[in-house]
């Protein structure tokens, strides 16, 4: 699994970077995270609105602050 995190400029997508990364190491997953603060590829996502997750290069949210908890959900709605 690879997540990226677009925003890399804000507290906020700072905050989701870490927070997203705590989530792979308490869920115990082999995912590499990669914080991406170009603007030219964020724009390759369409994202208009940071922090964004991105994972296995799909847009699963953006323009929020995302805790721990709210990674985990995502990650395990995409595992289903």
């Amino acid at each position: 699994m690879k997540i990226k995190v677009l925003g890399a400029c804000c507290k906020k997508s700072f905050e989701t970077f870490e927070n997203t990364k705590l989530a792979v190491k308490e869920m115990g997953l082999d995912a590499e995270v990669e914080n991406i603060g170009d603007i030219v590829e964020i724009a390759r996502y369409g994202v208009m609105a940071t922090p964004a997750l991105v994972i296995d290069e799909k847009v699963v949210s953006y323009g929020k602050l995302l805790k721990p908890e709210d990674v985990k959900k995502i990650i395990e709605k995409l595992a289903k």
